[in-house]
């Protein structure tokens, strides 16, 4: 409830109705769950709401299975149902998106710092619940400005928090932070209230994941990393930035070969170099234009003595 209620004046309105629905949610949540079947329909269903049900309700009982460790109910179920109920039109209103919003951005800090147990996938598919958020606020807006810069802010700090970086396990499946994480910046580096300052703050935070992980990524993080660098530096207020930034990458990668090995700086050096093969590839399927020409020459001056 904190998160709403800090708004100004012109949004009082808005924060009284938020707090209704938060309560009128509440209430429903008492009620009995669910089971496995009544979800596994409504994805059989073309993820229809079934008739009767409120979608707000059953939206909030699915939320609370982003924590579950069963990756059927968590990602197959809960995760993808929230996806195309955020995505599709009249489903959920602005003040229910608004609420979840708000309870999944908490759950970002939920058990932060905490690695190898099952706090972690609340927060993983928190972010990933967020980037359909942060979509479908890219091209119908709903978050307003104020939260619009308070989530690309969470955002940030969260990707360089989270220190479960897990991909694929075999019993709790998808874990993924850090790729969720990357997607949620590249949906919010697509809207135009970005500013710059933020995009760069999004660039810094992403090199600093690259920097900080201590193995190898193995389950396509760099490409994801990839793909939000590029949001960012294709926007129009990045022309100068990027040759810094690429500057820093190298800069680092220079000390890996001046001092003795470790498995940390070779983990960071095959990281950074996994990101920018990556970043190469999505450059070459944009469109042309002297930008992105320019930004491919780079990254590749970078790649070719390695």
């Amino acid at each position: 409830m904190g998160t709403f209620m800090h708004c100004s004046k012109a949004n009082a309105a808005l924060g009284a109705v938020l707090v209704v629905v938060y309560c009128a949610g509440t209430a429903g949540a008492e009620a009995p769950k669910h089971d496995r079947a009544f979800w596994k329909a409504i994805a059989q269903q073309h993820y229809q709401v079934p008739s009767g049900e409120p979608a707000f309700a059953l939206a909030q009982e699915l939320s609370s299975l982003l924590a579950s460790p069963d990756p059927e109910l968590r990602d197959d179920l809960a995760y993808s149902i929230l996806a195309h109920w955020i995505a599709r039109p009249n489903i959920l209103q602005p003040e229910q998106m608004l609420v979840l919003t708000g309870e999944w951005r908490g759950n970002l800090r939920h058990g932060i710092g905490e690695a190898n147990n099952n706090s972690v996938l609340q927060r993983s598919f928190s972010a990933l619940c967020l980037v359909s958020i942060a979509e479908r606020d890219a091209k119908e807006s709903f978050l307003g400005a104020d939260r619009f810069h308070q989530l690309v802010s969470d955002a940030v700090a969260y990707l360089q928090a989270e220190r479960d970086l897990r991909g694929w396990d075999a019993k709790l499946g998808w874990i993924h932070a850090n790729a969720h994480t990357a997607d949620l910046l590249q949906a919010l580096a697509n809207n135009r209230l970005l500013n710059r300052d933020e995009g760069t703050a999004i660039l810094a935070a992403l090199a600093a994941r690259l920097s900080s992980a201590p193995t190898v990524y193995t389950q396509g993080e760099q490409d994801r990393i990839a793909q939000a660098v590029l949001a960012v530096i294709r926007r129009p207020d990045f022309e100068a930035d990027f040759e810094k930034w690429l500057a820093t990458l190298e800069d680092e990668d220079k000390k890996v070969w001046a001092s003795p090995l470790t498995p940390e700086s070779l983990a960071r050096y095959q990281n950074h170099t996994y990101m920018l093969q990556a970043l190469v590839v999505h450059l070459d399927l944009e469109p042309e234009s002297a930008k992105i020409a320019s930004y491919r020459q780079q990254v590749l001056a970078v790649l070719r003595p390695r």
